[in-house]
């Protein structure tokens, strides 16, 4: 963890730029979308790996409180500059916070670099209040994502300054293993599915081509998308 600490220290300045702007603004709103509708509003929030506050930005927007924690110090302090709300930096996998203090758990593109996935869901479990619910929204395992580690070590190698681009042997899930993760802890009405087939980082041309087409795949070959999302509420 300590090297996807350093890594998104080193781009937390240009972080805001590749996910609210332009496309990377587009796909990051579709992954909200997919998100926010499966927590409860205008209640109290802890968003986990919330880099700059992007989704907590949206959650205050509606009424809501939040609390973001990170594993990157540089992200944190960005997002203090951008978000009036409290930020902490620690590990996902051991929460500071008293059993039943939130109402709602959000995780964005960052449950893939979790090395004990199972810890953060328990974490989230203790500390959501009964009713309360978490979703998160991470890569999937498909043809091709399975290739995203070989493109993120010759990143690496080649120096490239970009956010998420350095191999951190993150894992990529299939729907089967997120829900057996969230049956296991004890969430109820647990829901998985695939979404994004138009991923932030493919070239404008072909990004718009993949947006026009996001649709049609996510319902009907969703096996094809990139993202995939789950939620699941603490009875």
């Amino acid at each position: 963890m300590k090297k996807v600490s350093e890594h998104y220290d080193s781009v937390a300045t240009v972080y805001d730029k590749h996910y609210d702007q332009s496309q990377g603004q587009i796909y990051y709103n579709h992954i909200c979308e997919n998100v926010m509708p499966n927590i409860p509003k205008g209640k109290k929030l802890l968003d986990l790996g919330c880099g700059t506050g992007l989704f907590m930005r949206r959650y205050i927007a509606l009424g809501g409180e939040a609390v973001g924690l990170d594993i990157s110090r540089g992200m944190v302090i960005k997002g203090i500059e951008k978000c009036s709300a409290d930020f902490m930096t620690g590990n996902a996998e051991v929460l500071p916070f008293k059993d039943e203090s939130f109402d709602a758990v959000t995780s964005l593109l960052a449950f893939s670099y979790l090395q004990n996935p199972e810890d953060m869901l328990e974490e989230s479990f203790r500390i959501l209040k009964p009713g309360g619910s978490i979703s998160i929204c991470t890569l999937g395992k498909n043809v091709f994502t399975t290739m995203v580690p070989v493109a993120y070590r010759i990143g690496e190698k080649l120096k490239i300054k970009r956010v998420g681009m350095a191999y951190f042997g993150e894992h990529y899930y299939r729907e089967d293993e997120l829900t057996a993760l969230f049956d296991k802890i004890g969430f109820s009405d647990v829901r998985v599915e695939r979404k994004s087939f138009a991923h932030v980082d493919l070239k404008p041309k072909m990004y718009s081509f993949t947006k026009k087409l996001e649709p049609f795949v996510e319902e009907k070959m969703p096996y094809l998308a990139f993202n995939i999302c789950a939620s699941g509420v603490k009875e």
